[in-house]
């Protein structure tokens, strides 16, 4: 055979590129280089790929079939660091190059009139331009140690809540765009992108980009080729936004970098900040990890020396931190059957925070209640014959919203609640537990005429939906704030001086070696929203809690992350979880159980074997394979398989020959694997 042969990544579920030729009425093309896209034949339909190699091997016993056509204008040629990016980041969580090439495209083709453009206005707003503020010492002196170092180098900034660190971001960012690159910011959640655009694009003008699940596919794709094409210098986005392919990129920014929304779940199961470090270093520029609370991972990191500690222990102006109080809520359960007082509150309301509520009300500041849990209660259980509607495609109670509406917040499923038991025909079904609808329901019964605001998943789905009340909220329109994880990080209101934290215990228990950690940050977290524009006294924090001896708690209310780390460290490091080892989960998932079950059991055979074969696997320890936590979801059943490894390379080669050859596993069974697993329920 004659002619040029190139390996293309094509957009399919291969384990590996797929080599192809270049027809004559193609060579010499000048477009004809490594990065850029091209269609291909794919079985009996066209595909699209991406050329990575033109040393394929052309001596085969099959014929290769020909390039159909070179994709000129339609799709940018990818630069050779984002190019080399890509295929690390398929390599290392195990997923097919061709999907993860995939990822850098936007939605939708370009626009070429403005009949196509999105019209629902600008993606990122118009504002007025505003004075930079006075640096402090500590905000000046992490600007000019960032700037002092060129090239890459990993950067912790790790602030107290209120410290300042999205104006050491902007000065970051204006620095960048005086030299004429490009840079990306990464936030966790959709909630934190419009206050957080706002602030920017006060101050960095036409020059920001924004992209997150809240947009369009047109908005995306526009947000997309603006940052390409260099119209637009900086990129603000949820996780996905690091697949946008910046040539020209200096900088990149992670804030919140602890959130575990960086890691994703399904398909590509890849951890945004831990990608962001590989993309820097690739890129040769500096990357700046944010946090109040940082993970364990990134704290490791930095006191170790792998990336450069910076600490600002101050809020903007020496502003107080908020003081911290612990309400023991089995001492107010039996104070108040003795009392004749606060009868009339909530079950979930103590006297204390009540009173706290009714101050800061009377004195026209602002509230917010926190609790990590939608809807009206968390269930409903008929006290004749305790029957607990479940969802008949996951094991999970139903969850009560209104006044009669069962859901699952997993797969959607609802079902009407009738006035007796659907079970023992003769109970009256009672709700348990609590959610933030019934708080926002109690708070406007106890405060009438007050302006209540609920920040949730239930009550807000949109962009517009969240950048009204963030807006609202701002005004001063409203007086309580009831929400979920929405309203926990990095949202900043001025006449916010309360938080209460109704049920703090809510995060403590979950069967997640994380589980404290997880439960230190939120609460930190929560607490930091209050009091952050006060100067003359610290803003108030009270935490509800049936366990008030909690580390995280105790941890929280002395403001105290390093000892905080210390003590998880040392139980981490006795049980060899990260950071001191690497951790990797597969999910075995059937819709038939015994199915499911026995290729579990296979896969923990098929590990053994390959350690029995190569020494350097022995080392590997495996636990499983077990039901897991949520056992049933979506009318699927749920294995898991847990493989850990103080090695991460060496982990990474063996789950990959574990999985190499798949004609062992069931075609109704899917089995993957997640490398950094952070969610093991």
């Amino acid at each position: 055979m004659s002619g040029t042969f190139w390996k293309v990544a094509v957009d399919a579920p291969l384990p590996e590129p797929l080599t192809y030729r270049i027809p004559s009425q193609l060579e010499g093309h000048p477009l004809l280089k490594r990065g850029m896209s091209v269609r291909v034949p794919l079985g009996r339909r066209s595909a699209l790929g991406v050329l990575l190699s033109d040393e394929a091997e052309s001596d085969v016993p099959f014929q290769i079939k020909d390039i159909t056509e070179i994709l000129e204008g339609t799709r940018p040629r990818l630069p050779e660091p984002f190019l080399k990016w890509l295929e690390w980041v398929s390599r290392y969580y195990l997923h097919p190059i061709g999907q993860v090439v995939e990822c850098a495209f936007p939605p939708l083709k370009k626009a070429e009139s403005a009949r196509q453009k999105s019209r629902k206005g600008p993606v990122t707003p118009r504002l007025d331009a505003v004075a930079p503020p006075s640096l402090t010492a500590e905000q000046n002196q992490v600007v000019q140690a960032i700037l002092s170092q060129p090239g890459f180098g990993a950067h912790l900034l790790h602030g107290v809540t209120g410290s300042g660190k999205t104006e050491v971001y902007i000065r970051l960012l204006e620095n960048l765009i005086a030299e004429g690159r490009q840079g990306i910011v990464l936030v966790p959640e959709i909630s934190l992108t419009p206050q957080l655009t706002q602030r920017f694009v006060r101050r960095l003008g036409d020059a920001v980009a924004v992209i997150h699940s809240g947009l369009t596919p047109r908005e995306k794709t526009d947000q997309w080729w603006a940052m390409v094409e260099g119209e637009k210098k900086v990129l603000i986005g949820a996780r996905s936004a690091l697949f946008c392919p910046v040539e020209n990129l200096g900088l990149i920014i992670i804030d919140e970098e602890h959130e575990g929304s960086f890691k994703q779940d399904e398909k590509l199961k890849y951890h945004a900040r831990d990608a962001a470090v590989v993309l820097a270093k690739q890129y040769a520029c500096p990357i700046v990890l944010g946090s109040a609370t940082p993970s364990l991972e990134t704290w490791t990191n930095a006191t170790s020396g792998r990336y450069r500690l910076h600490e600002m222990k101050k809020r903007v102006e020496d502003r107080p931190m908020p003081t911290i109080e612990i309400i023991d809520l089995r001492t107010e359960r039996d104070e108040r059957k003795q009392a004749e007082a606060n009868h009339d509150l909530p079950f979930w309301l103590s006297g204390t925070l009540y009173s706290a509520l009714r101050e800061t009300h009377e004195s026209k500041k602002q509230s917010a209640l926190f609790l990590n849990r939608r809807g009206v209660a968390q269930s409903v259980v008929c006290p004749a014959c305790g029957f607990v509607p479940e969802c008949p495609n996951c094991e999970v109670s139903l969850t009560l919203h209104g006044k009669n509406h069962l859901l699952c917040h997993y797969c959607e499923f609802h079902q009407t609640l009738g006035p007796v038991c659907s079970d023992c025909r003769e109970g009256e079904p009672r709700p348990l537990g609590l959610g933030t609808e019934l708080v926002e329901s109690d708070l406007i019964r106890l405060f009438p005429g007050a302006r209540v605001a609920r920040m949730d998943r239930d009550e807000i789905s949109t962009r517009e939906e969240l950048e009204d009340a963030i807006a609202q909220i701002e005004s001063g329109e409203v007086d309580f704030i009831v929400g979920t994880q929405m309203i926990a990080k990095g949202l900043d209101f001025p006449n916010l001086i309360l938080v209460g934290l109704v049920m703090a215990d809510i995060a403590f228990n979950l069967p997640d070696f994380r589980a404290s950690e997880r439960a230190f940050q939120l609460l930190t977290q929560v607490a930091g929203r209050s009091g952050r524009h006060v100067e003359d006294k610290p803003g108030r924090v009270l935490i509800q809690t049936y366990n008030p001896d909690h580390p995280s708690i105790q941890f929280t209310q002395a403001h105290d992350y390093a000892g905080f780390a210390r003590f998880e460290m040392s139980f981490r490091e006795q049980l060899q979880y990260p950071p001191f080892w690497r951790l990797a989960a597969f999910r075995i998932v059937g819709l038939d159980f015994e199915k499911t079950q026995r290729t579990a059991s296979l896969l923990r055979t098929r590990a053994e074997l390959l350690q029995a074969q190569q020494i350097a696997y022995q080392k590997i320890e495996l636990l499983g394979p077990a039901p897991c936590p949520l056992g049933k979801l979506r009318n699927n059943f749920r294995f898991q398989f847990l493989v850990k490894s103080a090695d991460a390379a060496n982990m990474g080669r063996f789950c990959k020959q574990l999985l190499a050859d798949g004609d062992w596993i069931p075609s109704a069974v899917k089995v993957s694997v997640d490398i950094d697993a952070m969610n093991l329920l």
